[in-house]
């Protein structure tokens, strides 16, 4: 029987050249470092990595995790980012370390960051709350930008559509806003037949109907470091920070809004080529 990797593996050898852009290494400086335009100002620049599956056995979680902070501290040093998200599988299957990768890890952070629930962490809004401060559904404001923020899995790591009444609700509170982005760690589209996700055709067409939402953000599958569509809504993925399976690399995507609200993201290949492929918005 072949692997939920192995599926996505082969499924994305054949549809890469439709759906993913291809890889543009044409900010990096001789340093091999990305450089901000000095003609753009920006009103807000995050960061979202997902995956760190801590306590995996037979992989060096300690270690992979301990990197992508320290790598997400220079890219806050050298640049500046206002955020990061960590998009879900904070740990692997262990609930009861939560507590030990806040504090461990993410507390190390030397910018504000903010967390939603992945299938491997088997958490609730109880426990989100009692360990990070808030519940697994939320949403966060900066300025004219706002982020909706919502669970994708049981306690028991069974995929689910989020949920409809929140998302509504937080959409109409928005709608308002210039920018709004959806951070899932589960896409609501079932992009492989061998892939256990599930479609959740109501929620796309709620984010559809509302023409300030320009992008969403997902984890989950490793291999995934680009861009899918439904319709003209583009859904972003950012490889992984751990676990024992997907891109060869350690990465995280940025995503930059300028002042006039015009989009920039990229995905950095954090452990070797820093700008893998971009894309501009609007």
């Amino acid at each position: 029987m072949s692997t939920r990797r192995e599926a996505i593996a082969n499924g994305l050898a054949g549809i890469a050249g439709l759906i993913l852009l291809p890889a543009v290494n044409s900010f990096a400086n001789n340093q091999n470092r990305y450089k901000q335009d000095p003609k753009k100002k920006l009103i807000l620049r995050f960061a979202l990595a997902s995956d760190m599956h801590y306590g995996q056995k037979g992989t060096d979680f300690d270690l992979t995790s301990r990197q992508m902070m320290d790598w997400l501290n220079d890219d806050h040093a050298r640049n500046h980012l206002d955020l990061v998200m960590i998009n879900g599988d904070l740990v692997h299957d262990r609930p009861d370390l939560l507590p030990k990768v806040k504090s461990s890890f993410l507390d190390k952070l030397n910018m504000p960051y903010c967390t939603v629930p992945g299938n491997h962490d088997l958490a609730d809004a109880v426990l989100w709350k009692k360990v990070f401060g808030y519940a697994d559904n939320y949403t966060k404001e900066h300025g004219d930008i706002a982020f909706i923020l919502a669970n994708t899995a049981d306690t028991q790591g069974t995929p689910y559509c989020p949920d409809l009444v929140f998302l509504k609700a937080s959409l109409e509170q928005f709608r308002d806003k210039k920018t709004v982005f959806v951070v899932l760690h589960i896409a609501p589209v079932k992009w492989l037949k061998e892939d256990p996700s599930i479609d959740c055709p109501e929620v796309v067409k709620l984010l559809h109907a509302y023409p300030n939402v320009k992008a969403a953000f997902h984890g989950h599958d490793h291999l995934m470091d680009g861009v899918r569509y439904t319709d003209t809504l583009p859904h972003f993925f950012d490889s992984h920070i751990g676990g024992d399976w997907g891109t060869a690399y350690k990465g995280y995507r940025v995503v930059e809004v300028a002042e006039d609200h015009t989009l920039y993201t990229y995905q950095v290949n954090a452990s070797r080529n820093p700008v893998l492929n971009s894309d501009r918005l609007g």
